[in-house]
């Protein structure tokens, strides 16, 4: 009898630029824990590219991690929408399986996760620190970890429309508040701050920040720390960063794909540790 002929199954992370990712180091540091003979890549992919990647897929691929810009782009291509990427407008996985793409999101999770893990689970008043798709998930779910108000600075107030529908829509008090006014507006005693924009953005409220929130959650990874980080640990506060968030958004997404569990975080946290090193070094 011949052996029974296998077949790789496929995942990879699209985006533009992809050359900084950690997405393949992560999951493939997880396939090894978890003795999957799986394969991970990354692809420079655009929005105008995007379908045509999507429709060149054969049946052995498994799933896609999305980044900038595909997150939104991604969502009419999709056969369904799951809960919470409906709610907030951005897809950062897509499960493939018998001809159907299933977008969802693993960020709004991710970041409930990431706070958990250092003893936060209920948050009141909220900063944001920028108003884009990454803001939206921040935003869902500080919602879902009890908050009644939240605060967003923008640099362009009037790019905060899809973040106001968001909160209107999940009963939350929003309350935008311009770059500059940031000084006057922000209010003390904030349980939680969370920026999504680049590190020169973020430098010129840094102190600010550092001085209202007890908790300070920087989005960004690499490099590291951003001065919104440093800011916020000579303060004193708890400080997170966007490896914790990456680890714990693709730990979902792991069990998404493969349907294995428990998913190694700890081994995904070490190996983009390393790789991290390995890029300052």
């Amino acid at each position: 009898m011949k052996p029974e002929k296998t077949h790789v199954r496929r995942c990879a992370v699209l985006g533009s630029p992809i050359g900084h990712s950690l997405s393949p180091v992560l999951h493939r540091a997880a396939y090894a824990e978890l003795g999957v003979p799986w394969r991970y890549d990354a692809f420079e992919v655009d929005e105008e590219g995007l379908a045509g990647f999507l429709d060149g897929l054969d049946p052995s691929w498994r799933g896609l991690s999305l980044t900038m810009p595909l997150k939104r782009a991604v969502i009419p291509l999709c056969d369904e929408v799951a809960e919470p990427a409906r709610m907030v407008g951005a897809v950062n996985t897509v499960l493939l399986a018998a001809g159907r793409r299933t977008g969802t999101n693993t960020d709004v999770p991710g970041v409930i996760e990431a706070l958990r893990e250092r003893g936060v689970t209920t948050v009141r008043e909220v900063l944001l620190v920028g108003v884009g798709a990454t803001a939206s998930s921040a935003l869902a779910a500080a919602a879902a970890m009890d908050a009644t108000r939240v605060w967003a600075l923008a640099r362009d107030p009037a790019r905060a429309e899809n973040l106001r529908r968001l909160a209107a829509d999940l009963g939350v008090d929003l309350r935008v508040v311009a770059w500059g006014d940031a000084a006057a507006d922000l209010p003390a005693g904030l349980d939680l701050a969370v920026s999504t924009v680049p590190d020169s953005a973020a430098a010129s409220v840094a102190a600010e920040v550092a001085r209202r929130a007890e908790v300070v959650f920087d989005a960004l990874y690499d490099p590291w720390p951003t001065r919104l980080a440093e800011a916020a640990g000579q303060a004193g506060r708890v400080v997170l960063g966007g490896l914790d968030l990456l680890v714990h958004q693709a730990a979902l997404q792991v069990e998404q794909m493969t349907g294995k569990t428990p998913v190694p975080v700890a081994a995904m946290r070490a190996a983009g540790e390393q790789a991290l090193l390995s890029r300052a070094g």
